[in-house]
């Protein structure tokens, strides 16, 4: 039921009791997290995504589905540089069983494509799964949106990001020398084309700005294992913890406000966070935020 149908069927209570009202629609829009723990990561990721409604609340049959994982790095799984391939594996089998006509994956790399796609684990992982397609960006695919941001007026954006019917964001969790963390609203790096460096002069911003551009229609946070120093790239197994976590959200800015408390630190440090917040993207508040264990 969206608002005005509501003020509609419910006539005299809004007169009479504004404040039942809005309660009942804070009630209804609080937004959910919903964590599974576990050493079956595979298993873990269905249950989350399970929590938050299943993936055919998202995925409809004959959708053309676009899962984002962070591949940028050329590091092997362990490292926690780039997203755990068994997590990205159960989200699009979750796709294809929903009945996605085709589930695309790919990433902007930072390291040589073809390097990061093989050592990350996650081309061979998507091998011998009939319907998904784990490409390569192709440049001239990249075409210049108006943003009209706070930052960015401007920028070029993979194409087929956008034009899917469904985009799920499947970010690892873990530490970057600049943003503080890397999660669900930096992951969004992994579809912009250009020159990416520029927006590091305002990087919380203009990431905000790319986000409120490109929804996330649901944001899985891959936290079976978190870089905790030295990130982006990492490179030392000692930086690794294992945490065995997964996180799902319709709320992207919630997700990655949960995802912050398992660094030891509060969704308020993170300024990117803070941007999304204020955009009204998301929720950041955590006392607002209903958590569930899957």
């Amino acid at each position: 039921m969206d608002r005005r149908t509501f003020i509609k069927t419910t006539g005299a209570a809004v007169l009479l009791a504004p404040t039942l009202v809005k309660e009942a629609f804070a009630a209804r829009e609080q937004s959910l997290v919903a964590v599974a723990e576990g050493a079956d990561h595979a298993a873990i990721t269905r249950k989350a995504i399970n929590a938050v409604g299943g993936m055919k609340r998202f995925v409809k049959p004959g959708d053309v589905v676009v899962v984002k994982p962070n591949m940028g790095w050329d590091r092997a799984s362990e490292f926690a540089a780039n997203t755990n391939p068994l997590v990205v594996r159960a989200v699009v089998e979750e796709c294809l069983a929903a009945g996605a006509k085709k589930v695309k994956v790919f990433d902007n790399t930072c390291n040589d494509s073809r390097r990061c796609y093989v050592n990350s684990g996650i081309e061979g992982a998507m091998k011998g799964i009939k319907g998904v397609e784990c490409k390569h960006i192709e440049p001239e695919r990249f075409k210049k949106f108006a943003l009209n941001g706070q930052f960015l007026k401007e920028w070029e954006l993979y194409d087929e990001a956008l034009s899917a019917n469904v985009y799920i964001n499947v970010p690892v969790a873990k530490h970057h020398g600049l943003s503080k963390l890397t999660l669900g609203l930096k992951n969004v790096m992994g579809v912009m084309g250009g020159n990416r460096g520029f927006i590091h002069r305002n990087i919380d911003v203009a990431l905000a700005d790319v986000n409120a551009h490109l929804k996330s229609h649901l944001t899985i946070i891959d936290a079976t294992r978190i870089l905790t120093a030295h990130g982006p790239q990492g490179g030392n197994i000692a930086d690794v913890k294992v945490l065995n976590k997964v996180i799902a959200s319709t709320d992207i800015v919630a997700a990655d406000a949960f995802a912050t408390t398992l660094f030891g630190m509060k969704p308020a440090d993170i300024p990117v966070t803070v941007a999304a917040f204020k955009r009204g993207l998301g929720e950041m508040n955590l006392d607002k935020i209903r958590i569930v264990r899957a």
